[in-house]
């Protein structure tokens, strides 16, 4: 995507050297535009938990190149025993920052299995470099694709409005700031804004970090897409009086029987959704798909932030960041960052290799090496 008219990943070696990674901290955003610059596994998994960068495929590339700077500190040592000890480390540091994303722990695990194959530090080191690049491509590219498919539903949309713009409800940033490009739900948005569709945008706040008010509508507004910033209580509103043709939300981490996890309040627009016949689809990467779980509501960890997330707020005031308390401060708060829409409330997945229904038999027919 462009940001002042220049192209930008979400994450990328840095070009004059490759033992330095460089990303964009979302902290600082929509108000300032910040690279940041991680050098250590350490580091890297402080990012993640702190969501300096954030979202499931981004957290996923993150974790990736994550081991391929520890790979870079444990070639500093002689035996490769110390160098396995080392990853072994490195491993369980960055999969315990954020537990809810899947594509976390895929990709720390893909990276332990490539560095496997080399047989020197040298080796090693390269190869984790080889496969961090090869997770960020795939996962450009699955976005890219999830565009496509999803493309095709809107402009079904648009084909009975005559004229009119679609109106397409979102939850939480499942944009390319969540992604490494493209993004899950933006993906078909960005595809169909393109193409010429007629689009506006309705961004949830998505409280409590705004990741809607401070990255999805600045990613669109970047793009020049049309939308408005509403709270996040608004939408079941705007679907009962006919405001919203479209609910695309993404997702963190989705069983092979096609329940979902997203971010909190993903489940309450389902439910409005469903009550006012409004299409509700999930757009989403395989690396999101956890073929291990059958029962989203029993078996997905749900990630408990810290109260100070509810209790505070960021803003930006005479030039300068702010926090301020909006709560008082002896109540105690409870701070859940995701819920689970059962499978019966999504109309479809919008996958790099199609749209299917929210069933574990229509998954399996996408993705037959999973069978």
């Amino acid at each position: 995507m462009k940001v002042g008219g220049r192209h930008f990943r979400t994450i990328w070696p840095k070009p004059d050297d490759e033992c330095i990674v460089q990303l964009i901290d979302q902290r600082f955003l929509p108000h300032r535009f910040v690279i940041e610059e991680v050098r250590t596994v350490e580091q890297m998994a402080t990012a993640i938990r702190e969501m300096h960068v954030r979202g499931a495929g981004l957290i996923g590339a993150s974790a990736g190149f994550g081991m391929y700077l520890a790979a870079i500190e444990a070639a500093l040592h002689a035996e490769l025993s110390e160098f396995n000890q080392h990853m072994a480390r490195a491993a369980a540091q960055l999969e315990a920052t954020r537990p809810t994303a899947v594509n976390l722990s895929r990709a720390v695990e893909r990276q332990l299995m490539s560095i496997s194959e080399g047989k020197t530090a040298q080796e090693k080191s390269l190869l984790a470099l080889r496969t961090a690049r090869l997770i960020a491509e795939e996962d450009e590219e699955h976005c890219r694709m999830i565009g496509q498919h999803g493309l095709g539903l809107i402009q079904q949309i648009a084909r009975n409005k005559s004229g009119k713009p679609v109106n397409v409800l979102t939850h939480c940033n499942a944009g390319w700031l969540a992604f490494v490009d493209y993004g899950s739900a933006t993906a078909p948005i960005y595809a169909a804004y393109d193409s010429g569709v007629p689009l506006h945008i309705w961004v949830a706040e998505t409280r409590p970090r705004n990741q809607g008010s401070k990255l999805t509508a600045w990613e669109l507004g970047e793009h020049g897409v049309p939308h408005t910033v509403i709270a996040d209580s608004a939408a079941g509103h705007l679907m009962q009086h006919g405001e919203v043709d479209l609910v695309i939300v993404g997702t963190d981490r989705t069983t092979c029987t096609g329940d979902v996890a997203n971010k909190i309040g993903t489940y309450l627009k389902a439910l409005a959704a469903k009550d006012n016949n409004v299409p509700f689809y999930v757009a989403l990467p395989s690396s999101s798909l956890d073929w291990s779980m059958r029962d989203g509501l029993k078996e997905i960890p749900i990630e408990e932030r810290g109260a100070d997330e509810i209790k505070h707020a960021h803003g930006w005031l005479a030039g300068r960041q702010v926090d301020v308390c909006v709560a008082p401060e002896r109540s105690p708060a409870a701070n859940y960052g995701f819920d689970v829409t059962p499978r019966h409330l999504v109309s479809g997945l919008i996958t790099e290799r199609g749209v299917c229904e929210a069933n574990e038999k229509s998954i399996r027919v996408l993705f037959p090496e999973h069978a």
